[in-house]
């Protein structure tokens, strides 16, 4: 695999940084502690056309490729987890389903508005009863004329108290099973549409995680994304999209970890000297960079196979599995090279260590993708 970095991705890095330390890296602390989006930050990153990262520009998008989207989502994790969070969910498992599998009729119809970020996309598959399990959904959309009526309860959707445009996962044969699955876009001002109430949550504070409820929902035919029958399918795809998304947050939330340790270890002194100076802090700083730049590559080698149009579904889940699980043990150390202050929000640590825990989880758990490895290596082999 080919790992060199293009001077063009270089600079897009830089782009990107640059505007994160200016817009972005000021408010973190207090977004995340008064849980509020910032819409005027989102605003400005719709316009830079990080919301429709490889959309086509035809549509509205950047028309970049699986690297640069990943660039872009490290980067701006780097700076606030919950931002990154809400790009990525938005490009890869909102926008990218509706790119991939919608009519050119619906792509006119919904992709410019979500690749400028005039609107804000969601995913809506987790129920109370179903979520590792995604073919134990409980909504349904029945047939009714030229329209579905739809019910469902969607619970902890990100992006869920801002987002315009839902994909909403449903069953239109309940007696099918897993083949009764389908995808019907919902928007917001539908008759019937309601959003509950904010998720209190422990980290990635700064996205308006909340249930969103269908009563009685009619919606026209022509909402059904692809055909009937092809949830899974749609989902699938998509969360192999997103899953590389993830691991590019992950790594930008433990690159912040590991800077704010080297600075830290640098300025603080104990026994006459910069904690830098002393083994134990060298060593937790060594395996941090290491497993930081591992995780990288499996990013990268997970967004080129898919730029090269390769099978990525398993590449994708080692990158989600191994930077979320390295994202952990970064944060951790990193609270822990910060001693007593690392315990404490007067310095950032704390929220990288909150942020980093819930990586592990959505778009699929740690336990689900090593069943997802472990079964394409078995088959390899």
């Amino acid at each position: 695999m080919d790992n060199k970095i293009t001077e063009k991705k270089r600079v897009l890095r830089r782009r990107v940084r640059d505007f994160c330390e200016r817009e972005i890296v000021p408010i973190a602390k207090e977004i995340d502690q008064e849980a509020s989006f910032p819409w005027e930050v989102v605003d400005k990153m719709g316009k830079l056309g990080y919301f429709g990262i490889q959309a086509p520009p035809e549509l509205g998008g950047a028309g970049m490729d699986t690297l640069s989207y990943t660039i872009v989502i490290e980067e701006i994790s780097r700076a606030c987890g919950a931002l990154g969070l809400c790009t990525s969910v938005h490009n890869s498992v909102a926008l990218f389903p509706i790119l991939a599998f919608g009519s050119d009729e619906q792509k006119k119809r919904w992709a410019p508005s979500l690749a400028r970020g005039e609107k804000i996309g969601a995913f809506c598959l987790t129920e109370p009863n179903a979520g590792s399990d995604a073919s134990g959904i409980e909504s349904t959309a029945i047939r009714d004329g030229d329209h579905y009526v739809v019910n469902a309860n969607k619970a902890l959707v990100t992006n869920g108290g801002v987002a315009d445009t839902c994909l909403i996962f449903t069953r239109t044969d309940p007696e099918a099973g897993r083949r009764g699955i389908s995808v019907i876009v919902v928007e917001r001002d539908t008759t019937g549409f309601k959003t509950g109430d904010l998720e209190n949550l422990m980290g990635m504070r700064a996205n308006p995680v909340a249930s969103i409820r269908l009563t009685d929902c009619r919606v026209p035919k022509e909402n059904l994304l692809s055909k009937e029958g092809m949830g899974l399918k749609i989902g699938l795809a998509a969360l192999d999209v997103g899953r590389i998304g993830i691991a590019a947050q992950a790594v930008g939330i433990a690159q912040a970890a590991l800077e704010a340790s080297v600075h830290y270890a640098n300025q603080r002194h104990q026994f006459g000297v910069p904690i830098a100076n002393h083994q134990a802090i060298q060593f937790m700083i060594a395996d941090m960079a290491t497993e930081i730049e591992a995780s990288r590559l499996l990013v990268l080698q997970a967004a080129k196979l898919r730029d090269r149009n390769k099978p990525f579904s398993q590449e994708s889940a080692m990158a989600k599995l191994f930077a979320t699980e390295t994202s952990s043990r970064v944060t951790d150390k990193a609270v822990q090279i910060h001693g007593g202050y690392g315990y404490s929000k007067s310095y950032p640590v704390e929220r990288y260590y909150r942020d980093a825990r819930i990586t592990r989880i959505y778009e699929g758990t740690a336990e689900i993708h090593r069943m997802v490895i472990a079964k394409g290596v078995l088959q390899q082999y």
